[in-house]
This record gives structure tokens, C-alpha cells and sequence, in this order.
């Protein structure tokens, strides 16, 4: 690495020396800085040739060096021969002005060491790209080493040759004299450019028609600087001591045979015996054939015959060579026309940038770079004509590299980015505004490109706002996220909002649509969705445009829409949108196929939620259960109530009981004594707590106390109402009990069910049944407790806890039987026992089969009695008026209108007991005979 250091020190040392030792006291370089040694040209590649700089304007040159030191080898008198000839050149040149000619920026200067003037940006030669690379510096730079001529370069150079030679002969009336690849310079555009007029001859009669051009006779003494290039030196300038326009032609002849054929001219000259070469030279030019001009293009093969030719008479003249078919080519014109652009008008040049496009594909990237580019960026400073010129740099902008762009095109279209007028020039950039943001450095995206988009954004046009909206999402991702959600999108919001064009606002909506997808998840929640209930507009492509900003963002995989803000705002903004009277049937379909998607997602998260709670809290019960089967077996006594009632709550999810400080106190007492420090009335609270664990841990477990049945007392009733109630005990159980066995007893429905099957309450109030004998009897029934057992089923429930005891009352008056003695009301609750029904049954016999209350009600009275009323009972019940009191009997059993179904309230008298069984049947046949 040391060395490669020293190495390129030595060399930047070495070239610093060379153009110091140069240019030393020159008074170019007062005016000039001078730089790199990049070329040579000249007669005998003398010249060396410099890129530098002019102080005051920085303006790019090409600084053209003659170092004396070259000569000092000649005697004095050769010397001056040699800087007169030389200065005779440069002076001719400086006095000449075309296009073709290569331009003089400052005259030729003399120093004591050298000679130096300033041209336009020179590259090279034409001897240094064909190959010859004398007097160059040692390290050749690769762009002259590798430097390969396209064909449309060769054409349009040699053309350009040809037409700066008929500006001589034509126009001059002068005869260059020394046209040789040396004297043709390419200038940083790739123009071939005509110097080298040491040599050069005008005419004696400039006046007349017919010019005539002395010569000089060739002098072999002379050196060689001051003697034109024998190799491409017309015949007649040795052997007749001649010259002519024609003898340029020659040399124009030669020059493009050593363009084609690697830089060797046609013939090799011995400057030692010119005379004999040339005679040689002159026979075989006699007998030249198209077989030794293979490596030239056909179609110019027989005109470089003809400039070959011996007789200076058929040879071509410089106009002619211009009009010749080989340099029609497309790309040779069209360069052609690029030289003669600043005569064309505005008309002329907006046809030819039209067609511009269609050949820029066709030539090399070089050609376009060097020779074209530069051309239309001239034109930037026309504001007419930037939309024609604009769309063909762009093109170019895209074949050149990054670092070309930024050097090249960049600067130039700095001043356009910020031109509103004409609106085409924006139009053409929002079409190509990836390649700006692809190419421009970000520096000048958010200072030149990002300001232009946001110009378009806010412009009056709706055409300019149309387009703009429609290519942002193109280019989206190569905006930077923050130029994006501070700058980009609240303009595009603004534009939805305040245009009055429907097709802006649809664009916009579109435009947010394509580009969610760049943005952040929480922006578009926060941002983008509220947005979209402050349209006012309710047009169907505005709707559905709303509706895909939804969908967009409720189904991208990186977005996506949490449940809370699909309950909360989008569905309660969708919904009412998707029954607007604009919509159509494939809208609405769409929008509640959006609405059903996102409602299934929101249940199915939800769901999974509860579910995912409802495990966790299981797991949580599981393991309370697991610490409670650890603790002390009293400590599990103590708390299984409160155990309890916390299991029924957490089962409903009632998570805000208060009562869950009671739960797991023994943990509580651990973890309380576990604490570093308590106050005094920590202390004393967990003292009694102690003392209160260990009363509980001291007594006896209860026992269950077992009670003896006692025989009831035998009292006596009242048959009807014993019957009547008998009667609508078994209408109970037949619904309710398949089937009864010998020792079950009457149970008591509870008193949120069937009660007896009154349609009225019944609470100490006296009903008179009529029995169809007699009017003014009645059977009045007494009011009755029945069985509370909340856990008990009426339909089904065989788990009844206890029966209390039925309680009937007599009537008061009761006309032809005796009245039935009743306890009094407040005969004591410890005399009371659980009836023995067994006997109740007995009279009765066998149950019948189930019969439904559909049925009962179509069976006529005597059949529906006869289901219920034993054998021994039922033949005294066959007279007419007994029927009917039994019909009203069972009409009071089953309800007034025959409802089964009804709820008394609990009746709150004290029970008192039932008579045996084997009574009630005696009572009954001593009653009915």
C-alpha cells in the first residue's frame, strides 16, 4: 500500500513538474489555471494539450502547449523556422471562425520556455484515437486508450471535415495544405474540429473564379515540423510542385482510409528519397482497385477511389463529399441538425424534437451524452420549448448511470423543477417521476422533486390533479416515510376535501387506497379512517371508494383493523352508508359483504378472548381447589359457605364481590405473619383470629338428631272437603307420578307451582259448592298449608326434604250431618307428626292409567269420577244431583274454568293433622249410604 502511495505521489509530482516547467511564466496562466495533460495534436503531435479553467468565469478549456525544450536538439535558424511555423498556424486558426474549425479562446502567448494558447474543451485528437499516442504523458488515460469510434461518429465527423473544407476553399478560397488525422481535433463533445494551418495556402486571385494557390517546393533539409505529412500530401505537391482545393480532397481521401483501417494511411512514405516514393506511390495509385479498399464501407468505397485519383480534375470537390448518400444516415443527420439548431425557428424545432424519440434509441449512449444532450439542455433557457425538449432528456436520463445523471442532466433541470408555466413541463414530470426519485439524490428530492408534487397537488388544473393523483401511487415507495405522513398525505386529504370535482375525490380515495400498504398501521387507524367520515359527499363511486379504503385496510395482512375500532367507528360509519338510495344492488351487495366479514371477525376474536378468560379463570379455580385440599380439614369447614358462594359468582362472571376477602382467610393469616413488621393493631386483630381458630378447632362436629314418628290423633273431618281435596290430590300426582307405591305419602307442591289447582287464592276465605239436593248447604273449605321445599320439581321431583302436614277446616254450618271436630288453631307445632297416607290409598285401590287434562275435560262427569273414585265408592254417586256435585266438585278441584295451571299464594295458617285413612273410609260410607 506504501508503495502504490509513493508511486501516485511520484506521478502527481512528475505531471506537476511537467506543466509547471510548461507553462512557467506563460502569460496564459494569468488568466487560465491548467491542469491534466490529456492529449496531443498538431503537426507531428507537437502540441500538448492541457484541460484547464478560466479564473475569472470558470469556464472549462483547453490549454495548447508547445514545450521549446522539444527543439533544442535544431540549429537557432531552425528553431525560429519551427516557432514561426507554428506561430503562422495558430494565428491562422485564431483568425478563422466556424463551426467546424476548432474555436480559439485566447490567442497564442510566448514565454522563453514555450508557446501556449486556449481553444474550446478539446478530448483528443483523432491521431490519439486511431491509436497514435505520441508525446502523451506515460500514463495513457483509459478513455483515450479504450476509445472506440462508433459509424455514426466516423460519418458525421468526416462530414464535418468535408464541410469545414468547402468553408476553406469555398468561402476562404484557401487550401489547408496539411489535412492529417493529427490536425483533426474532437473536441469534449465529440465534434471533429480542423486545425493545423501552418501549412496553408490562399489564394493569389481571391477576385477571380479560378483561384490559384502558390506552392512551395518541397525541401528535404528542412525538419520535419516544417514540412506538411508526406503520408497524406497529394501527388502533385512533390512531383509537379502544385497545389490545389483538389489536393486537400486527396487528403481528405487518405484520412478516411486510416480512419478505417486503424490510423495506417494508404501508402508509407520514405522521407529520406520522397521523390521515388511519390513516383512509386503515383503508379500504384494508377492501378488502384476496389480490392485494396476492402476495410472501407461500400457505400463510400468509389468516392475514396475518386479522392485517390491521380488526376486532381475527377476528384470530388468538398460540396460534393457533403451530399454524397454514405452520410444521409439518420443519426449523421440528425446531428447534422443539432450543429445548425440556433438558425431553425420554434416551429422548426418543436417538428424535430417531436421526432426526436424515435431516433435516440438508434445512436451509441456516447453520441447522445456528448453531442446531443448538451444541445437540448441549451434549450431550457426557451420556456416554449421545454415541453418538446423535456420528455427527450428524460430518455436520456434513463440510459445514463446515476453518477451521470447527477453530473450531467441534474443541474440543468434544476431552474425547470420549479417553471409552472406552460403546465405540460409538469404534466411530463409526474410521467416520469420514478425515474427523478429513483436517480436524484434525497437532497434534492425533498428540495426540487417532492415540492413539484405537492405544486401539482394544490394545482387549479383538475387535469394536472387528476394525473398527479394517479401516478403518486407509482412512485409511493420510493418516497420517504416521512415526506409522506407530514407532507404527501395531508394534501392529498385536502384535495378530497375542498375540490368540487367529483373525479378529484374519487382519484384521491383511490389514491389512499393504493398507497396504505407504505403506511404505518397506526396512522391509517388514527388518521386515515377518521378521515373518511369527514367526506361530505354521498355519490356511489365516492361510497365505494370509502368502502375499499375499509376493506383494504381491514384485510391487509401488516394493517388490519382491531375489534374495538370495528365495533366503535367502522361499522357504525358503514352501516348506515351501505342502505344510501344511490347505491345499486352489486354496491350494496358489496358493502354487506365487507359489514358480514367484518362482524365474523369481530365474533370470532371476541369469542376467542372470552374463551381464552374463561380457561384462565378455570385454571385459577383449579388451583384454589388444590390449596384448599392442602389446608387443615377445619380451616376447609370454616370457609366451604363463602367457598361457595365465590364458585356461584365466578361461574356468572361476577368478579366485583366484595366478598372474596373472606375467601382462603387461613392464607391470609400465613401470609400476614409472614410480614417483616405489624402494627399494634395488626397484632391484636391477628391475636383474635387465633383465638377464634381454635374455639372452631375445639368443637364437637354437629350430629344430626333423629325423630321418632308419632301416631297422629284421629280426628274427625269433614268427608266433603276430605274428598274434595283427596280428588284433586290424586289429579296431581296423576300428572305428575307414573306410578305410586303402598307405603308413599301425599307431598305438597311447592308454592311457586300447581297449588291444589285453584284458579283463585284460597287464604280463609269460604267457597259454597252446591250439591244439587239443597241450595243452602254448602261445603265450605278451610284454608290449607301446603309444603315449602324450594328444591323441589313438581313434574318430576322425587327429592322432597319434609311434608308438613295438610290443614282442613270444618265448615260452620253444615245442614243434615254432624259437624266434624277440628283442633284449634293454636294447638302446639310439637304435637304435630307426619301423616301415614298408607290407609288413603288403601281406600282408593290400585292407581288407573294417566289421563291427560284434554282428555279429562272431554269425558263427561261420571266417567272423569269414576277414573278417580273407587269401586266400594262409586255406586253411591249414581244419582243425578250427586253427579252434578261432583261435576262442581271437580270444576273447584281443576279450576273455575278448568285451568290447570295456577299459583296460590302460601297459606300461612297453622297445619294441623290429617285424619287416618282407615277413618276417612268409614266416613264415607256411613256418608253415602
Amino acid at each position: 500500500m506504501e508503495s502504490m502511495l509513493n508511486k501516485l505521489k511520484s506521478t502527481v509530482t512528475k505531471v506537476t513538474a511537467d506543466v509547471t516547467s510548461a507553462v512557467m511564466g506563460n502569460p496564459v496562466t494569468r488568466e487560465f489555471d491548467v491542469g491534466r495533460h490529456i492529449a496531443s495534436g498538431g503537426n507531428g503531435l507537437a502540441w500538448k494539450i492541457f484541460n484547464g479553467t478560466k479564473k475569472s468565469t470558470k469556464q472549462e478549456v483547453a490549454v495548447f502547449v508547445f514545450d521549446k525544450k522539444l527543439i533544442d536538439k535544431y540549429q537557432k535558424f531552425e528553431k525560429d523556422q519551427i516557432i514561426d511555423s507554428l506561430k503562422r498556424g495558430v494565428q491562422q486558426l485564431t483568425r478563422l471562425r466556424h463551426p467546424r474549425l476548432l474555436t480559439v479562446q485566447h490567442p497564442l502567448e510566448e514565454s522563453r520556455d514555450c508557446l501556449a494558447f486556449c481553444t474550446e474543451p478539446v478530448f483528443a485528437s483523432l491521431a490519439n484515437v486511431l491509436g497514435n499516442w505520441e508525446n502523451l504523458p506515460s500514463s495513457i488515460s483509459p478513455d483515450i486508450k479504450d476509445y472506440k469510434l462508433y459509424d455514426v461518429e466516423t460519418k458525421y465527423g468526416l462530414l464535418q471535415v468535408s464541410e469545414g473544407l468547402s468553408f476553406l476553399h469555398s468561402s476562404v478560397k484557401m487550401v489547408h495544405g496539411n489535412v492529417t488525422p493529427e490536425n483533426i481535433i474532437l473536441n469534449k463533445s465529440g465534434a471533429w474540429k480542423i486545425m493545423g494551418f501552418d501549412f496553408c495556402v490562399s489564394s493569389s486571385n481571391p477576385s477571380e473564379q479560378e483561384p490559384k494557390f502558390p506552392c512551395k517546393e518541397w525541401d528535404p533539409n528542412l525538419p520535419s515540423l516544417c514540412l506538411p505529412n508526406p503520408e497524406y500530401l497529394a501527388p502533385e505537391y512533390i512531383l509537379s510542385v502544385s497545389c490545389e482545393t483538389a489536393s486537400d480532397m486527396y487528403s481528405l481521401g487518405t484520412v478516411i482510409y486510416a480512419v478505417f483501417n486503424k490510423g495506417k494511411p494508404i501508402f508509407e512514405v520514405n522521407k529520406q528519397d520522397i521523390y521515388k516514393s511519390f513516383s512509386r506511390q503515383l503508379d500504384q495509385l494508377s492501378r488502384l482497385g476496389s480490392s485494396s479498399l476492402t476495410s472501407i464501407p461500400e457505400e463510400v468505397r468509389e468516392h475514396v477511389k475518386l479522392l485517390l485519383n491521380v488526376t486532381p480534375t475527377v476528384r470530388p470537390d468538398a460540396d460534393q463529399m457533403t451530399k454524397i448518400p454514405f452520410f444521409d444516415d439518420v443519426g449523421a443527420v440528425t446531428l447534422q441538425y443539432f450543429d445548425t439548431l440556433f438558425q431553425r425557428d420554434n416551429l422548426q424545432k418543436s417538428q424535430f424534437f417531436k421526432g426526436l424519440p424515435k431516433v435516440l434509441p438508434k445512436l451509441p449512449k456516447r453520441v447522445i451524452v456528448q453531442r446531443i444532450l448538451p444541445c437540448l439542455t441549451s434549450e431550457f433557457v426557451n420556456p416554449d420549448m421545454v415541453p418538446f425538449v423535456l420528455p427527450n432528456v428524460l430518455l436520456i436520463a434513463e440510459e445514463c448511470t446515476k453518477e451521470e445523471y447527477v453530473r450531467l442532466i441534474l443541474p440543468e433541470l434544476g431552474p425547470v423543477f420549479k417553471q409552472q408555466e406552460p403546465v405540460q413541463i409538469l404534466l411530463i414530470f409526474l410521467q416520469k417521476m420514478d425515474l427523478l426519485l429513483t436517480k436524484t439524490p434525497p437532497d434534492e428530492i425533498k428540495n426540487s422533486v417532492l415540492p413539484m408534487v405537492y405544486r401539482a397537488l394544490e394545482a387549479p388544473s383538475i387535469q394536472i390533479q387528476e394525473l398527479c393523483l394517479n401516478i403518486i401511487p407509482t412512485f409511493a415507495n420510493l418516497i420517504d416515510y416521512p415526506s409522506m405522513k407530514n407532507a404527501l398525505i395531508p394534501r392529498i386529504k385536502n384535495a378530497c376535501l375542498q375540490t368540487s370535482s367529483l373525479a378529484v375525490r374519487v382519484n384521491s380515495l383511490v389514491c389512499l387506497g393504493k398507497i396504505l400498504e407504505y403506511l404505518d398501521k397506526w396512522f391509517v387507524l388514527d388518521d386515515i379512517l377518521p378521515f373518511l367520515q369527514q367526506i361530505p359527499s354521498k355519490e356511489p363511486a365516492v361510497l365505494m371508494g370509502i368502502l375499499g379504503i375499509y376493506k383494504c385496510t381491514f384485510t391487509h395482512k401488516k394493517l388490519g383493523i382491531t375489534k374495538e375500532q370495528l365495533a366503535g367507528k367502522v361499522l357504525p360509519h358503514l352501516i348506515p352508508l351501505s342502505i344510501e338510495n344511490n347505491l345499486n344492488l352489486n354496491q350494496f351487495s358489496s358493502f354487506i359483504a365487507v359489514i358480514k366479514e367484518m362482524l365474523s371477525r369481530l365474533e370470532s376474536e371476541h369469542r376467542t378472548k372470552l374463551e381464552q378468560l374463561h380457561m384462565m379463570q378455570e385454571q385459577q379455580r383449579s388451583l384454589d381447589i388444590g390449596n384448599q385440599m392442602s389446608t387443615p380439614e377445619e380451616t376447609n369447614v370454616a370457609h366451604t359457605g363463602s367457598q361457595q358462594i365465590d364458585k356461584v359468582f365466578n361461574h356468572i362472571g361476577a368478579d366485583l364481590l366484595t366478598g372474596g376477602e373472606s375467601e382462603n382467610k387461613e392464607d391470609g393469616l400465613q401470609n400476614k405473619q409472614k410480614r417483616a413488621s405489624l402494627t399494634l393493631e395488626e397484632k391484636q386483630k391477628l391475636a383474635k383470629e387465633q383465638e377464634q381458630a381454635q374455639k372452631l378447632k375445639s368443637q364437637q362436629p354437629l350430629k344430626p338428631q333423629v325423630h321418632t314418628p308419632i301416631a297422629p290423633i284421629k280426628q274427625t273431618k269433614d268427608l266433603t272437603d276430605t274428598l274434595m281435596d283427596n280428588m284433586t290430590s290424586l289429579s296431581s300426582l296423576s300428572l305428575s307420578t307414573p306410578k305410586l307405591s303402598a307405603s308413599s305419602t301425599f307431598t305438597s307442591v311447592p308454592s311457586t307451582g300447581l297449588s291444589m289447582m285453584f284458579s283463585t287464592p284460597i287464604d280463609n276465605t269460604k267457597r259454597n259448592l252446591t250439591n244439587g239436593l239443597n241450595a243452602n248447604m254448602g261445603f265450605q273449605t278451610s284454608g290449607f298449608n301446603m309444603p315449602v321445599n324450594p328444591n323441589h320439581n313438581f313434574f318430576s321431583g322425587t327429592n322432597t326434604a319434609g311434608v308438613t302436614t295438610m290443614t282442613l277446616g270444618a265448615a260452620p254450618t253444615l245442614s243434615n250431618y254432624s259437624s266434624l271436630s277440628v283442633p284449634p288453631a293454636g294447638a302446639k307445632q310439637a304435637q304435630q307428626r307426619p301423616p301415614d297416607m298408607s290407609a288413603l290409598n288403601n281406600l282408593f285401590g290400585p292407581q288407573k292409567p294417566k289421563v291427560s287434562m284434554n282428555q279429562l275435560s272431554q269425558q263427561k262427569p261420571n266417567q272423569w269420577l269414576n277414573q278417580f273414585v273407587p269401586p266400594q265408592v262409586s255406586p253411591g254417586l249414581g244419582s243425578t244431583a250427586m253427579g252434578t256435585q261432583v261435576n262442581v266438585m271437580g270444576q273447584a278441584a281443576f279450576g273455575m274454568q278448568g285451568n290447570p295451571f295456577f299459583n296460590p299464594p302460601n297459606f300461612a295458617q297453622p297445619p294441623t293433622t290429617m285424619t287416618s285413612g282407615s277413618s276417612a273410609s268409614n266416613d264415607l260410607k256411613d256418608l253415602f249410604g
